[in-house]
């Protein structure tokens, strides 16, 4: 099919009116956008206070209310000039941009699309000056405290193609207030108030980083956070990651800042998604608000007119700086770090100085003990006076019958050296129950174990060290003739995840070894699992890209199940391992693997001192 004959037309300049509103097309696509681009504005005004009000989702009305240093009425009709800014007056000053606008298109294009007036007063003026987005308008004087106002009323008026593609009244004020709350985070200096047909909807005064975080973003991210505060050079990371428990199936909880600025980079996301990758399996998405401070030299934030994507000059280096910081920030979720401890005067070099290394004793549950309260509080104590110097005092609990007490006996418990106490019971086969200084700890085992299994063998597979535990009797078992051929294909894959399995026919395999710290596993589901996973995603790559799945899934298969009984000794012998392991507060899927349970707590559940 021809096109259709377009009637020939002569090249000439387009009005400076339509040039204006085909720059509003990609500058003010929505009334948050007018809203961002007006907060940015106040904000590198100096505003300290400022007042948003909204009226039917933007559309029809946004006042833009600050405190800042106002605009001089000799300047106002520059201000609603196209290309006409104070931010930057060079190629010099575009490369190191230090405000959040820069472009001076902003104004000029919200004029264009809608009914704009701007009243504003400097510090020291008898009264403020008033100027409607009207061509050819002049400044008139007006009321109106220091600061500046800017009006903007019935957005698309003179362009109703364009307002025909917003959504209800609701989903715009939804995205206005999305953008308030994104650059109300970023600066909690500053105090902001939203409002919506009259009512006001938010308000936040200034305060500290974490309270404006825990009001924007809710309780639930501030109780389950990590500090994080790095610099490496001219890089600082600085803000709070949220623990897996805090994750979303959705991914709107992700606040990234670079230099004050909000922005959705596919760098950084992946940096911090990486990092997660030890504790966030799945398809949930972690919640973060950081900021990242460096020279305006080293990013370019001209990349597109939202001014909401960035470009670094080294973006590797950006990437691993932003990846191991979260990551380290994530690693310090260990019992040990989270107890009431003091570091060590002299760390051992190479490691962190809240990683304990571990106790002599392992983790190999034999499950021939009681699960049940196996020894009095005083004979339990002295089971670990080899751990930590005994407390010189009897104890005052009555012996149990037919136990007889120790002839010195701790009454204290040496909490101080172990963050999470010592184990008294086994709770319903799933829950180990201890004491620690601070009160009750309750941890699930089979989390708890898992985390530390998947722990050593990614340490063991790093190191190229992982070692292998050859079997008395292979194992055989039936398998199709797509399970037979990955075991040839991927052998050398399989050999270094420590399984050893040869094909004795067409349909048999045998597996002559699996990894050593999956000694205790079902050997046959085992290196069923492992096929699985090589085989959908290929020998080399499950070594790269997906091996913390694949660990993650050895891990479960061999960490102690429900219902098996413990003995204390195994139990304070998983407390311990915990306490050294990193990332211990959370298993490989993001679920916690303890609790504490306060005495206040206690006190309160049975109304004590009331």
């Amino acid at each position: 099919m021809n096109a259709p004959h377009m009637p020939a037309r002569p090249i000439q300049a387009l009005p400076d009116r339509l040039i204006s509103q085909i720059a509003a097309g990609e500058v003010v696509d929505r009334p948050a956008a007018v809203v961002k681009e007006l907060l940015e504005n106040a904000l590198d005004a100096g505003a300290t206070q400022i007042t948003v009000r909204l009226e039917e989702g933007g559309v029809k009305r946004i006042a833009i209310i600050d405190n800042g240093r106002g605009i001089p009425p000799e300047q106002m009709p520059l201000a609603l000039a196209r290309h006409a800014t104070s931010k930057i007056a060079s190629l010099e000053d575009l490369e190191n941009v230090a405000t959040l606008g820069f472009r001076g298109e902003a104004l000029a294009s919200i004029a264009s699309v809608a009914q704009l007036t701007l009243t504003s007063r400097t510090p020291g003026a008898d009264h403020a000056w008033e100027l409607s987005g009207s061509p050819g308008a002049q400044p008139a004087p007006a009321s109106g405290a220091t600061g500046t106002t800017v009006d903007v009323r019935d957005l698309y008026f003179n362009t109703p193609a364009r307002r025909k593609f917003l959504k209800s009244e609701q989903t715009e004020f939804g995205h206005c207030a999305e953008v308030v709350r994104r650059i109300a985070l970023s600066r909690p200096d500053v105090s902001f108030s939203l409002s919506h047909n009259g009512k006001t909807v938010d308000h936040w005064n200034a305060s500290a980083t974490d309270k404006r975080s825990a009001h924007i973003l809710g309780q639930d991210f501030a109780s389950a956070r990590l500090p994080l505060d790095e610099s490496a050079g001219p890089l600082r990371l600085h803000g709070f990651v949220g623990l897996p428990t805090a994750s979303k199936a959705r991914a709107d909880g992700q606040y990234f800042y670079v230099n004050g600025r909000f922005v959705r980079d596919k760098l950084l996301t992946h940096a911090v998604r990486a990092a997660y990758q030890d504790v966030l399996h799945g398809d949930r998405y972690p919640c973060y608000m950081l900021c990242l401070d460096l020279d305006p030299a080293l990013v370019d934030v001209n990349v597109h007119p939202s001014k909401i994507e960035v470009r670094f000059r080294d973006s590797r280096g950006v990437h691993q700086f932003v990846f191991h910081a979260v990551q380290r920030a994530l690693a310090q979720t260990t019992a040990a770090a989270q107890g009431e401890t003091t570091p060590p005067a002299a760390p051992v070099p190479g490691r962190l100085p809240w990683i304990r290394e571990p106790q002599q004793t392992s983790f190999a549950p034999s499950f021939a003990g009681s699960g049940g309260v196996a020894q009095t509080l005083a004979s339990y104590g002295a089971m670990f006076r080899d751990a930590a110097p005994p407390v010189a005092v009897a104890s005052a609990l009555p012996p149990e019958p037919g136990v007889a007490a120790p002839a010195s006996a701790p009454q204290a418990l040496p909490g101080e050296d172990f963050p999470l106490g010592f184990a008294l019971a086994q709770l319903h086969g799933i829950y180990v129950l201890a004491q620690n200084r601070k009160g009750l700890v309750l941890v699930d085992m089979h989390a708890a174990h898992e985390r530390i299994l998947y722990e050593q063998l990614k340490n063991a597979l790093d190191a190229d060290a992982m070692q292998v535990q050859p079997l008395l009797i292979p194992v055989t078992f039936y398998a199709d003739p797509v399970e037979v051929g990955t075991v040839e294909e991927h052998r050398d894959a399989l050999q270094a995840l420590g399984f050893d399995i040869t094909a004795l026919s067409p349909t048999t395999l045998a597996v002559r070894a699996i990894p050593a710290l999956l000694r205790n596993a079902d050997a046959q589901s085992l290196a069923r699992d492992v096929l699985r996973d090589v085989r959908e995603f290929g020998g080399s790559r499950v070594l790269v890209e997906r091996r913390n799945e694949l660990l993650a899934t050895l891990a479960c298969h061999t960490a102690v199940r429900a219902n098996r009984a413990l003995t204390i000794p195994e139990m304070n012998a998983l407390l311990r391992q915990m306490e050294a392991t990193e990332r211990a507060d959370q298993c490989n899927h993001g679920r916690p693997t303890w609790t504490q349970l306060a005495l206040s707590d206690l006190d309160k559940l049975f109304l004590r001192g009331q």
